[in-house]
């Protein structure tokens, strides 16, 4: 029987994984809350931004935080699928031969994946089946992923030569994607002297795999009118051109708009929301806190769009305004 857990200690625990945090990363708490957001909800996340702002760290923080099998994969262009998802392997013993197979990387609770792109897309396409289904397929036999299971991606969106950006469906299957930006004056006095003195300061962990998983069906149970929930499915269909709600933005600048998982993204980002601001159900300020990351990465621009370097959050962002609630 799962572990059942009541709203007063999901509020305290939630606290407590964003304090060990803080402990480590210096400022970045909007970020901190999208990726807790994410974890709350079961979905999986993809952090973006330029080198040494802390991607990395974060979510080696949180495998210290979090009581779960943690396991880092740095994805190369030489890195196969099978240093993923494991192989089968001849293995000889007291004078007989047989198969067995060797789980890899990917079968733990927490995967951080670090810089994914610059992996090829067949080895890419190794996370698909694991991020989607929670489970892996190797040589006919399916082997189930134990939960809880999140992929944290991180991602280099400057220094594209060498890299292979993520596939549609790949991309879709990532709850939020979040940027991360670089830190303000105060912030960056706070990361040199955490990292230049003499003392380590490490995390402690707080919260288990069995608990995460009730946080995680608890988040389920906060409920939403159904208003809300046309307002969000109002939002998916305005992301596609020629759709009645499509803004001028998007008619010119969009190819191929949000798919359904966009409006699962922002609903169930939207009840975690509201759980950690202690209510018990979805308002339109929740859907619009979580808009901008469930769906700038399910947008696809067209040619116009990325020549003239358009950015998919403005587009959002004007929808959200526009889009009558």
């Amino acid at each position: 029987m799962s572990k059942m857990i009541k709203v007063e200690e999901y509020l305290e625990k939630a606290a407590a994984i964003e304090s060990e945090v803080a402990k480590v990363i210096v400022g970045q708490q909007q970020v901190v809350r999208r990726v807790l957001t994410a974890i709350l909800s079961g979905g999986h996340i993809l952090l973006e931004g330029v080198p040494g702002l802390g991607k990395t760290m974060l979510i080696r923080t949180l495998g210290e935080v979090l009581d779960l099998k943690f396991s880092r994969i740095q994805f190369t262009p030489d890195l196969m699928p099978a240093d993923v998802v494991g192989t089968d392997i001849l293995i000889d013993e007291n004078g007989s031969r047989e198969f067995r197979f060797q789980p890899g990387p990917i079968f733990a609770n927490l995967v951080l994946a670090d810089e994914i792109n610059r992996a090829t897309p067949k080895t890419q396409s190794a996370l698909l089946e694991a991020m989607q289904e929670h489970s892996v397929t190797v040589a006919d036999e399916t082997y189930k992923l134990e939960q809880p299971f999140f992929v944290m991606a991180t991602q280099n969106p400057l220094e594209m030569e060498g890299t292979y950006p993520l596939p549609e469906a790949q991309l879709d299957r990532f709850l939020f994607k979040v940027n991360v930006e670089f830190p303000t004056s105060e912030e960056l006095v706070g990361i040199l002297n955490l990292t230049t003195g003499d003392e380590e300061v490490k995390a402690s962990k707080v919260v288990s795999g069995d608990e995460i998983v009730a946080m995680r069906q608890l988040s389920r149970q906060v409920p939403i009118a159904s208003h809300v929930s046309e307002y969000v499915a109002q939002l998916v269909v305005a992301t596609h051109p020629n759709s009645e709600t499509a803004s001028p933005l998007v008619n010119q600048y969009v190819r191929y708009g949000a798919s359904p998982r966009g409006g699962q993204a922002m609903i169930l980002g939207a009840k975690v929301t509201a759980l950690l601001d202690g209510r018990f159900n979805v308002a339109f300020e929740d859907v619009h806190a979580v808009a901008v990351a469930a769906l700038r990465h399910r947008m696809i621009l067209n040619f116009e769009g990325l020549a003239e370097g358009i950015d998919s959050d403005d587009i959002i962002k004007e929808l959200v305004e526009k889009v009558p609630a």
